[in-house]
Formats: structure tokens, C-alpha cells, sequence
């Protein structure tokens, strides 16, 4: 009999309870980031390709991909300017979400992780107070550094909500 695969468990850090602006919101974008592969943690890839809240068509696996797109927008494509598209979803019409079928989950799992670390070395030499030039968006919408991470803190947030309400209709997981 053939073992399956499961995501792995995540050890996830606690921010610091004092820390200077910059390593506070570092450590609280990295507790997010953590806290969706937490969500995803020892479940198989059907189950994290599982729809889980009709008529939603949200799934763990869904939230991961976009989460990939969403960290590769704002931190190397918005914020360092690279020249580079999206991987699930050139065209921005929502394939990150929906073409989760014949998706590999372990691959999505590490493309989403490569993608972090993708974005903290972007984002490394930058300061919170450097402005980016807005990409693409009539009217002109620039916006710090700063923005950026408080941002990807809230889209998180939000996010982790929905795997939240995910978790606990594939197998009764809560909290965390």
C-alpha cells in the first residue's frame, strides 16, 4: 500500500512582543504566512483541493496559489520592479483559485514557501519609507514600502479566516 502524501507541519513563531517597526511587521507577515500552512497542515492533497463551504469555491489549496501570486505582485513584480508574470494565473482572472484539479499540492505547497523567501530577499535592503513607482494602475497610486507589508498583513488576515472556516469543514481543526 502506497503512503499519501499530507502537508507538512509548521512550526510557527510568535512575533515579539516588543521589537522596532521593522522587525515587528517582518515577524507578524511571517505569523500569517505560517498560520495558512498551519491550516493546510497534515491534510492530503484531495483534501486540500476539497471546496469545502458551497457555494464558495474556495479551497486550502486554492488560498495557497493565490497567496503565491499575491507575495509575487506586491513584493518583486509592484515593489522591486521585476520583470516576471504570475505562475497560475497570467492573465489575473481568478486560475490561482479554480484550476486546482490536476494541481500538484506538494509543489504548490513549495512553490509557495520559495516564493516567500522570493520576497523577503526583495525586500531586504529596502526601506519602509522607500516609495514604489505605481505599476500599471491609472491613476498614478504610489505608495512606501510600508504599505506593502501592513497590506499583506491584512490580506492575510483575511484569508487565514477563510482557511480558518475550510479547516473545520474537511476534519473539525480549529483555532490556531
Amino acid at each position: 500500500m502506497t503512503e499519501l502524501w499530507s502537508a507538512p507541519v509548521i512550526e510557527r513563531t510568535e512575533p515579539d512582543l516588543v521589537a522596532d517597526e521593522r522587525t515587528s511587521i517582518e515577524q507578524w507577515l511571517d505569523y500569517h504566512r505560517a498560520t495558512l500552512l498551519t491550516k493546510c497542515a497534515g491534510l492530503t492533497a484531495e483534501q486540500l483541493k476539497q471546496r469545502a463551504v458551497p457555494p464558495s469555491r474556495l479551497s486550502l489549496l486554492g488560498l495557497v496559489r493565490h497567496m503565491v501570486e499575491v507575495e509575487r505582485w506586491w513584493f518583486r513584480m509592484y515593489a522591486a520592479q521585476e520583470d516576471i508574470g504570475f505562475p497560475y494565473d497570467p492573465d489575473s482572472v481568478g486560475l490561482d483559485f479554480e484550476e486546482i484539479d490536476e494541481a500538484d499540492a506538494a509543489a504548490d505547497l513549495a512553490a509557495f514557501q520559495q516564493e516567500c523567501e522570493a520576497a523577503r530577499d526583495a525586500m531586504a535592503e529596502r526601506s519602509l519609507d522607500d516609495v514604489v513607482r505605481a505599476k500599471g494602475e491609472p491613476p498614478r497610486r504610489d505608495r512606501d514600502v510600508r504599505w506593502i507589508f501592513v497590506h499583506m498583513i491584512e490580506e492575510y488576515a483575511r484569508h487565514n479566516g477563510h482557511a480558518d472556516l475550510l479547516r473545520e469543514a474537511i476534519d473539525g481543526l480549529t483555532g490556531g
